[in-house]
């Protein structure tokens, strides 16, 4: 029998191998931009057939259409010309074209005939009146398309030309009439006609379907090694760079990136480059972030742990003194931790700004009179220089755990004349505070880097007298909080200068 816990396991391992679906295999970058480029020259051929075969007829009835009312349009702006016949003469010619302008009163002003096929010469005065109706229906224009078969045919006596119509001997069968009415300069209404005979275009359509076969082969063929040709040219470069990411996501991050033909593509190789050279560094901070808070930790809880040993196996050993020590120790494992917490804070930004104006002057003064007081003792000198009171708009609090942490490590790093400037100066709108040391200051490669977690320029870890180790970089979070501008500036042997300004509040 089947236990309840057992069926209930099962029935959840089928339900989470239910949930896992195979990944659907996605066709490489090379094969979708032949696939691409080949369809895309396939349309263009395909376009191509349509409009070589399927609509020549139609753009060509369009083209001939288009013609003959531009011509028309010349004529009736030249009705009234005295030399209208020279005109529809020169314009007959050049457009293989017969004209003949008609008038109401049944006369012929003008006229021109390309040969004896034209239709409009062998029109009778009925059709011509027929004409003439349908052109003033239609608003003064009108178009018709005659197939020139049917006008010797019995079937269509009914058309009443004046005597039979000859069909060219090319196989001409179809012809355009189209007339526009116009008004004479005496008052009389005229219709000018046009008629032009439309070639055929089977023949035309058959040799370009001959010439289409070829074409399309020949592109086919060429799109096909044209399209295999950029596909491996634009995909080898981004595989080679897909490679080389795997082997940094799995923590090779030496690795390095090259490519080359397209700008986009070395720009993303240079990208890599730095995000891989970056991620190499922030590796190695992260471990020396580790080593460094694991000696911090530990160094005082053994401490702690010695000296309660002490005072418990031995009576003598529990005094005032004792004791203090592990006070002390206490005290200086409480503010890592508080430090750590509060860079944690910074950084995700849960930690926010009580902003109020306040004076800073004198906020910095009493730092550092406070300051100077408690290094007095083992002869450090702190002072202080500013010519006007500055108020400013920030979190007074924030700002002072700056000034503390910039002063704490100018005394820390001091020279052997333990003096400490802060000096206040207020340019264009905006106060300097600088904390000046004149200790053995800081190489120009690792000023980029002194605001990070535990860096230190001798990349050697040594337990902190004064500070965390952390100071500078909640300094750094707390500046960029108030968007205030700061810096560093040092020389090998000359000092440092650690330096923020903020926009004075008048």
């Amino acid at each position: 029998m089947i236990s309840t816990e057992s069926t209930t396991d099962f029935q959840s391992k089928q339900k989470s191998l239910q949930k896992v679906k195979p990944k659907a295999k996605r066709p490489t970058i090379g094969v979708s931009l032949f696939v691409s480029f080949l369809t895309f020259s396939l349309v263009l051929v395909g376009l191509l057939w349509m409009f070589q075969t399927v609509f020549l007829d139609r753009f060509y009835r369009g083209i001939k259409t288009s013609e003959i009312k531009r011509t028309a349009s010349v004529i009736a702006a030249n009705i009234n010309h005295d030399e209208l016949e020279t005109l529809i003469t020169r314009i007959a010619q050049q457009g293989d074209l017969s004209i003949r302008i008609f008038t109401v009163s049944g006369g012929d002003l003008a006229s021109f005939e390309i040969g004896p096929t034209s239709l409009i010469n062998h029109l009778a005065i009925d059709d011509l009146y027929e004409l003439y109706d349908k052109t003033v229906a239609s608003g003064g224009e009108y178009l018709e398309l005659y197939d020139r078969s049917e006008f010797n045919d019995d079937r269509y006596d009914d058309r009443k030309f004046a005597g039979a119509v000859p069909l060219p001997g090319d196989g001409l069968k179809q012809s355009i009439i189209y007339s526009r009415q116009v008004v004479l300069s005496d008052g009389t209404s005229a219709v000018i006609l046009i008629n032009t005979m439309l070639s055929p275009v089977t023949a035309t359509v058959q040799t370009l379907r001959v010439q289409l076969i070829y074409v399309t082969v020949i592109l086919t063929l060429l799109s096909m090694i044209l399209a295999w040709v950029l596909s491996r040219q634009i995909s080898r470069p981004i595989i080679r760079i897909n490679k080389r990411s795997k082997e940094m996501a799995a923590g090779d991050y030496q690795v390095r990136f090259e490519a080359s033909g397209y700008k986009e593509v070395e720009e993303l190789a240079e990208t890599l480059n730095e995000t891989a050279t970056e991620l190499s560094r922030v590796e190695s901070l992260r471990r020396e972030l580790i080593a460094n808070i694991s000696h911090d930790l530990r160094t005082p809880l053994t401490m702690i742990r010695g000296y309660a040993e002490v005072m418990r196996d031995l009576p003598g050993e529990n005094n005032p003194e004792n004791v203090q020590v592990i006070i002390d120790e206490s005290n200086r494992l409480a503010n890592l931790v508080n430090h750590i917490l509060d860079l944690s804070k910074l950084q995700s930004g849960t930690q926010h700004l009580k902003v109020a104006d306040y004076d800073l002057t004198a906020a910095v003064g009493d730092i550092v009179d406070r300051v100077g007081k408690l290094t007095e003792a083992e002869g450090y000198h702190v002072d202080f220089e500013a010519t006007e009171k500055v108020t400013i708009s920030g979190d007074a609090a924030r700002i002072e755990q700056v000034m503390y942490n910039l002063l704490t490590n100018a005394v820390h790093y001091t020279g052997a004349d333990h003096r400490v400037l802060v000096r206040q100066s207020v340019t264009d709108g905006w106060v300097r505070m600088a904390v000046i040391d004149s200790g053995e200051g800081i190489a120009p490669e690792e000023l980029k880097h002194i605001w990070d977690r535990y860096y230190k320029s001798d990349k050697s870890h040594r337990r902190a007298v004064v500070g965390t180790g952390l100071g500078l970089s909640i300094v750094k979070q707390i500046l960029e909080l108030h968007h205030a501008r700061y810096g560093v500036d040092s020389l090998p042997g000359h000092g440092a200068t650690f330096w923020f300004e903020l926009p004075v509040r008048k």
